[in-house]
């Protein structure tokens, strides 16, 4: 049985890098090594580490104002690397409330400095993304979460500042195209929409830095990585190169504007789906509903553990949806096939609750 995997991270990689990827951990490029056992040092290693730079930037029209990093630690070790690389200890940072990750990012500022809250949608469980607040003069910068996974909402127009503006895009870096250069630094972890889990991608104006007084352990200072090219110490080295296959892929399909067509076609038979079949119901409001993650319950709460299991017979992974918000998530990220939503719809359509029950 054909899997359809759903899942909201580690998520859907394209076959064809798996394909590659899986190749490299036997015979990297026919060197006779396993990628998996090659220096760091290595010329291979550092070519293919430079490409995916490149990459980065070309996919996202930025130049060598920026640098391009491959971290470990995950989005939320930029929770407090953010901070502590960019904000003075009587200086204030602006956050924008939109789930779970936010909230744990708003959580490490006052480590480093002041932070205000702009808006947030907890009170309605995240459901929408807030609008019409007012952004401080003295905000040294605004830090918002493109897309949050949990909640299927996501940011259609980003706001306008002229404080530095930040983004924690993990979930839906490199979905759409967009002003990248709006941007002062940019942060993903990369197993949703970008590679396996064991780096993040971190995309920093390299003229942000070095502007505060702060002492900064070498291992948190964003120059360390940015002078050794994302070697330092050892990187993750089999997660940069999945990384790099994908951002091949990504350029192999048109780029973000090819890929954003095809997202929104998915996202657009999914959402109609829901909208239309009387079993079902989103929970994002409808102009901040997400491309990426896609919520919905049962609007008979008693119809969903036959709906789950109507999902797992048929090869449906990874559905089930968060905790917090209950019901059913499909994550449509840019590896997912359409003919997957198409099917996921299909059963949609044919779920009976008082046949599969």
């Amino acid at each position: 049985m054909k899997k359809h995997n759903f899942s909201a991270g580690p998520a859907i990689l394209p076959a064809a890098v798996i394909e590659e990827a899986a190749q490299a951990v036997t015979n990297y490029e026919n060197v006779g090594l396993s990628l998996l056992e090659m220096s760091h040092r290595s010329k291979e290693v550092a070519t293919f580490m430079t490409e995916a730079e490149e990459l980065v930037k070309s996919l996202l029209g930025l130049g060598d104002d920026y640098a391009v990093l491959f971290l470990t630690g995950g989005a939320s070790s930029q929770f407090y690397m953010v901070p502590m690389n960019l904000l003075g200890e009587n200086e204030t940072a602006a956050y924008v409330d939109t789930g779970a990750w936010s909230a744990k990012a708003i959580k490490e500022v006052s480590n480093f400095g002041n932070v205000e809250v702009l808006a947030s949608s907890k009170e309605t469980t995240y459901n929408y993304i807030p609008k019409g607040y007012e952004i401080p003069r003295n905000a040294k910068y605004l830090h918002i979460t493109s897309n949050n996974t949990i909640y299927g909402t996501q940011y259609h127009d980003y706001p306008e500042t002229d404080a530095l503006l930040i983004a924690d895009m993990s979930s839906d870096i490199f979905s759409r195209p967009f002003d990248a250069s709006k941007f002062a630094l940019i942060y993903a972890g990369a197993q949703k929409n970008l590679g396996p889990a064991g780096t993040t991608l971190v995309i920093v104006r390299k003229d942000i830095l070095g502007k505060i007084e702060r002492s900064i352990p070498t291992m948190l200072d964003y120059q360390t990585h940015i002078k050794k090219n994302s070697a330092f110490n050892t990187p993750p080295v089999y997660p940069i190169y999945v990384c790099l296959l994908t951002l091949r892929w990504l350029q192999a399909q048109g780029g973000l504007k090819a890929v954003e067509a095809k997202n929104k076609k998915k996202a657009d038979l999914l959402y109609a789906e829901i909208d239309r079949n009387p079993f079902f119901e989103g929970t994002a409001a409808l102009e901040d509903r997400s491309w990426m993650n896609v919520p919905f319950v049962c609007k008979n709460k008693d119809h969903e553990a036959a709906f789950m299991d109507y999902c797992t017979a048929n090869g449906i992974s990874g559905v089930k949806g968060h905790r917090s918000v209950g019901g059913f998530r499909a994550s449509i990220y840019n590896a997912m096939p359409y003919e997957s939503v198409e099917f996921l719809v299909e059963l949609m359509k044919n779920f009976k609750p008082e046949l599969v029950a």
